[in-house]
C-alpha cells in the first residue's frame, strides 16, 4: 500500500484509540461503543468501503477488548471489586451466545448490522442520557436455565454490536441490584468471556470484505496494533479527569450523543 494511502489510515487510527480510550476512562463506557461507529465512518471515508465493512468493524473492536479487558480485569482484582462467583457462573453462556452472535453476524449483510446497531446502540444510549442507578428489576442475578438463556442473549448482542462487557452487563447487573462498583469491575471479565471466543472465530471467518491491508478472517491488524497502546496511553488521562469532576452530566452528554451516531447510523443504512 502507498504512503499516500497508508498513512490517512494510520491518523485516523490514532485519533479513534485517543478517542476511545478516553471515553472509556471518563465515563466507564466500554470503548468498543465508540470503535465500532469510528471504524466505520474512517474506513468508509478513506474508501474501504464493502458488502461486509460492519463485520472488519465488529471484529476488529472485538479483538482489541482482549487486550484492554485483560488489562481491566487486573486493575479491579487488585482492588478486590471483581465478583468471581458472578463471572464463573455467567462466563459459559456468554462464551456461546458470543460464538453463536459471531455466526449470525458473518451471515448478515452490514447493512443489516449497521440497522441492529443503531437500534441498540441507540437503546443503549437513551439508558445512559436518562438511566437511574435506582432502577431494579429483581433483587438478585437470575439463575438456572434463565441464566444460561439470558447469558447467550448478552454475549450474542454484545458480538452483533462488537462491544465487551460494560455497555450492556453494566445496566445488567444493576437492575439486578448489583452494586456499580463490582458490576463495573465484573462487566470487564464479561468483556474476556465475550472477545476471546468470537474474535477467534472472526479471524477464521471469510467476509466479502474492504481491501484494508493486512486484514485476516474479519480483523484487521494494524488497527488492532494501533488501538491498543492508544487506549492504553489515553483511558488513564480519562479517568484521572472522571475524578476531578462529576462524571454524571458527562455521561448523559455522551448518552445524547450516541444516540445521535445510532440514528445515523440507521439512516445511512436506509438512505445511504
Amino acid at each position: 500500500m502507498e504512503i499516500t494511502t497508508l498513512l490517512p489510515v494510520l491518523v485516523s487510527l490514532i485519533v479513534i484509540g485517543a478517542f476511545a480510550g478516553f471515553l472509556a476512562g471518563l465515563l466507564g463506557v466500554g470503548g468498543g461503543i465508540v470503535l465500532v461507529p469510528s471504524f466505520f465512518y474512517s474506513f468508509q471515508y478513506l474508501g474501504f468501503d464493502g458488502p461486509q465493512l460492519m463485520q472488519v468493524c465488529l471484529a476488529t473492536s472485538l479483538a482489541t477488548i482482549i487486550v484492554t479487558s485483560i488489562r481491566s480485569t487486573q486493575s479491579h482484582h487488585k482492588k478486590g471489586a471483581v465478583d468471581w462467583l458472578i463471572l464463573r457462573q455467567w462466563a459459559p453462556g456468554i462464551a456461546t451466545g458470543a460464538v453463536c452472535g459471531v455466526v449470525l453476524a458473518a451471515n448478515l449483510e452490514s447493512v443489516v448490522l449497521q440497522l441492529i446497531f443503531g437500534g441498540l446502540g441507540a437503546v443503549i444510549g437513551l439508558y445512559l442520557a436518562f438511566g437511574n442507578q435506582a432502577w431494579a428489576l429483581a433483587d438478585d442475578m437470575p439463575s438456572g436455565p434463565l441464566r444460561w438463556v439470558l447469558g447467550t442473549i448478552l454475549g450474542g448482542l454484545s458480538v452483533l454490536l462488537g462491544i465487551g462487557g460494560g455497555s450492556l452487563g453494566v445496566p445488567f447487573m444493576s437492575l439486578h441490584r448489583v452494586p456499580i462498583h463490582r458490576a463495573v469491575a465484573t462487566a470487564a471479565g464479561f468483556g474476556l468471556a465475550i472477545a476471546i471466543p468470537s474474535a477467534v472465530v472472526w479471524m477464521f471467518v471469510q467476509v466479502d470484505a474492504p481491501k484494508l491491508p493486512w486484514t485476516f478472517g474479519a480483523v484487521n491488524l494494524p488497527a488492532f496494533l494501533v488501538i491498543i497502546p492508544m487506549t492504553f496511553i489515553f483511558a488513564p488521562i480519562g479517568a484521572t479527569v472522571a475524578h476531578r469532576m462529576d462524571a454524571k452530566p458527562l455521561k448523559r452528554l455522551f448518552g445524547a450523543f450516541l444516540l445521535i451516531v445510532a440514528l445515523n447510523m440507521v439512516r445511512t443504512a436506509l438512505w445511504g
